[in-house]
């Protein structure tokens, strides 16, 4: 009998889990994601959200001041978030419920560990 083996959010995730201040410039966030090739920054704290490519793509078409602009004004707060414990499928079921791309990742003592993204779920799936 052949076993199958679920793939688990923490064999995918990307960690550690990349971070910036939540009063980082949107500039700042821009050229870490840019460095990084990474199209999403965790933003820890309190109201802990996520800044992505789109939300700086968006700042940027609404004219916002790159160097003014923080983290803050443009970042997604609060997130949704996965366990390391769930089954990718789960993650890719939230992901199209919420219509995100990104989803931080916590482990069992609830500390944000790693990030899933579509682009792991698709080399995961291909």
């Amino acid at each position: 009998m052949a076993s199958t083996t679920k793939t688990l959010v923490a064999d995918v995730m990307t960690s550690p889990l990349e971070t910036i201040a939540a009063d980082a410039s949107v500039r700042e966030a821009a050229e870490r994601m840019r460095d990084r090739n990474i199209n999403a920054l965790f933003v820890p704290g309190v109201d802990a959200g996520i800044v992505t490519t789109t939300d700086v793509v968006e700042a940027v078409a609404d004219g916002a001041d790159l160097e003014d602009a923080t983290v803050a004004d443009v970042m997604t707060a609060p997130v949704e978030r996965i366990t390391t414990a769930e089954e990718l499928t789960e993650a890719a079921a939230m992901m199209t419920t919420f219509g995100i791309k990104h989803l931080p990742v916590i482990d069992a003592d609830g500390d944000y560990v790693g990030m899933v993204s579509t682009t792991d779920l698709t080399t995961q799936l291909a």
